[in-house]
């Protein structure tokens, strides 16, 4: 994300970076209690705030609450205080984003189906240093120092200054163990616009980004045959014990350990596609000065054509295949990353109308039904023009012939023309 600064010329931005830790079995257990303490502690504020009549439902009565808890309750005293308040702060910001419409009420956060995190909102209690070309060593309060894979350049030691500093950091736990989430505060010249040329990018699931140009961002399958029969096995065999379990029972420690091989598996899946998604979006990024994207509605595209039970859905296996395949793809990531990106570097991202660019002759720019005859051929079928080519390229010639005739979206029905240097986009991550 970033906006102007108070300096002239310089903008102030803000980004994440998410590390693996190097945690040995005592220090991991250490990380699990402080989370489920944090997750504790926000479950007893919620029946806290339910509780009491508004009249009494304040921050300092919270905050004296939370005090009195950490005191008296050794469980609930492994929680560092800060991060104790971290939890205070977050439940009162989700109440304020339901008041406004922005979300829904709080709810009551269940010990398997939420993520295990513990937020450091001081970035001064961090301490970050680089030990090694590969590791770095950060403070963690209540367990000490602990390495971390270095694989991005962060503020430390002379680079530490009012323009470039850790502002705080989150644990957070995942199928493959624990990582620390650094956020980051700096202060830049801004950026000369782009002068790269401009692109279309059409999205789809054989070719994943095909451009405008005749160029393709591949990638290979995220599993591999092995991998991918090993992820049916397990699945299967969570199958078969889900089945033999009794309504009401609690769930077995076997069929545990079996979601928890499921959960390795597809977290793995995630983190190369999201390194695939981070080095094929810097590439673009650099090369070009605009890139357009179509404004694509995931949402509606990936609902279930189950249907209902009077009027019951057709093709509803293939359906729930293609949403997958979508899904697996991450298109609206994809264009997340491209804005903040294209921002740093002084380009600009631009979303037209997705509606028939698949259609649309990129040549004699008609739509004419069935001209799109499989997956990957393209022949117009206006007798005046006839032209063939791949599908994928035509769909994104047409993208950005859209835009260069005027047909960007308009940024006051809620969607975003231009995303240039300043108006970028914050990432979950960024590289």
């Amino acid at each position: 994300m970033e906006q102007r600064g108070p300096e002239d010329g310089l903008v102030k931005r803000q980004f994440g970076h998410r590390a693996r830790l190097a945690l040995d079995p005592a220090q991991a257990a250490v990380l699990d209690a402080q989370a489920h303490a944090a997750r504790t502690a926000w479950n007893l504020l919620h029946d806290w705030w339910l509780m009491l009549p508004k009249a009494k439902r304040t921050l300092a009565a919270a905050d004296t609450v939370i005090r009195q808890g950490r005191a008296e309750l050794d469980w609930l005293g492994v929680l560092p205080a800060q991060a104790a308040q971290a939890v205070l702060k977050t439940y009162f910001q989700a109440w304020r984003n339901c008041w406004e419409g922005r979300a829904q009420a709080p709810e009551f956060k269940a010990r398997f189906r939420t993520r295990m995190s513990i937020d450091i909102p001081q970035g001064r209690d961090l301490h970050v240093v680089r030990v090694h070309r590969r590791w770095g060593m950060v403070n963690i309060p209540k367990l000490g120092k602990v390495r971390f894979r270095w694989t991005k350049d962060l503020p430390v030691g002379k680079h530490v200054g009012k323009h470039r500093r850790v502002t705080g950091a989150r644990l957070v736990k995942d199928a493959l163990g624990w990582h620390i989430a650094f956020r980051v505060a700096t202060l830049e010249q801004a950026p000369a616009p782009h002068p790269g040329p401009e692109v279309g990018i059409d999205a789809g699931i054989t070719i994943p980004l095909a451009l405008s140009d005749g160029e393709t961002a591949e990638h290979e399958p995220w599993l591999s045959k092995k991998e991918e029969a090993r992820l049916l096995s397990f699945e299967q065999r969570a199958a078969r014990r889900k089945e033999h379990r009794k309504k009401g029972e609690r769930t077995s420690r076997r069929l545990h350990k079996t979601y928890d091989q499921i959960a390795r598996i597809r977290a793995t899946v995630k983190r190369r596609r999201d390194d695939w998604q981070h080095k094929t979006t810097t590439g673009i990024a650099e090369r070009y000065g605009t890139v357009v994207v179509e404004a694509l509605p995931i949402t509606n595209m990936v609902k279930s054509a189950k249907g209902t039970v009077e009027q019951p859905g057709k093709n509803v296996a293939q359906k729930a295949g293609l949403n997958r395949s979508i899904l697996g793809e991450a298109w609206g990531r994809t264009v997340e990353l491209l804005a903040y990106k294209l921002a740093q570097r002084g380009g600009a991202l631009a979303e037209v109308p997705a509606p028939d660019t698949s259609q649309e002759c990129s040549r004699c720019h008609t739509v004419t039904p069935g001209s799109r005859r499989n997956q990957a051929e393209f022949v117009c079928n206006n007798p005046a023009c006839g032209w063939e080519g791949n599908a994928d390229h035509n769909a994104a010639r047409t993208v950005l012939h859209r835009y260069r005739t005027g047909h960007a979206l308009d940024p006051a029905a809620g969607r975003a023309v231009v995303r240039r240097a300043g108006h970028g986009v914050k990432p979950a991550t960024a590289r």
